[in-house]
């Protein structure tokens, strides 16, 4: 399956939220900033830009912005989200597909799994860095880093004529 694709339909779920979500951390480890756009099953759109306090690795604020979406979307009465990513760690921890236990963020995770758990239905996926850039603004704005340069259409590789 290809993940650069759109999704497909989703499962006709009257109450899911729909949460992107993206942290960032400079200097790696460094400040943290966490992101996310949480869009409700009317369409509403909300976002998210915080600074976490301490200083982390990328990892952890990606963990990190993931559990301040979930808690955001349980404040605005969401019952079950969908939740995309782009940080494969994150994704692998939480749904099991591989990755190897990172002992430091252990915690972390066993707290988002019980923030999971409060969902009367949850998924986690994958998605690239690419379809993410708007919680990956917000990430950065609240790590106090610019928005990523934007790649120009028509900028690669060259064909040989």
């Amino acid at each position: 399956m290809d993940s650069d694709k759109p999704d497909p339909p989703a499962p006709a779920v009257s109450n899911a939220w729909l949460l992107h979500c993206d942290g960032s951390a400079f200097p790696n480890p460094g400040n943290m900033g966490l992101g996310a756009i949480l869009i409700g099953p009317d369409g509403t759109r909300h976002t998210l830009s915080e600074t976490a306090t301490g200083k982390g690795c990328n990892n952890e604020a990606e963990a990190r912005a993931m559990m301040a979406a979930l808690h955001e979307a349980k404040r605005l009465g969401a019952d079950c989200v969908r939740i995309h990513s782009d940080s494969r760690v994150v994704v692998d921890q939480l749904t099991g597909d591989g990755g190897q236990p990172i002992e430091r963020l252990d915690a972390l995770f066993t707290e988002m799994r019980a923030q999971l758990a409060a969902f009367s239905g949850s998924t986690v996926k994958w998605i690239p860095q690419h379809r993410n850039s708007e919680a990956d603004a917000l990430a950065r704005n609240a790590a106090g880093l610019p928005p990523r340069p934007i790649a120009k259409p028509g900028k690669g590789r060259k064909r040989k004529g």
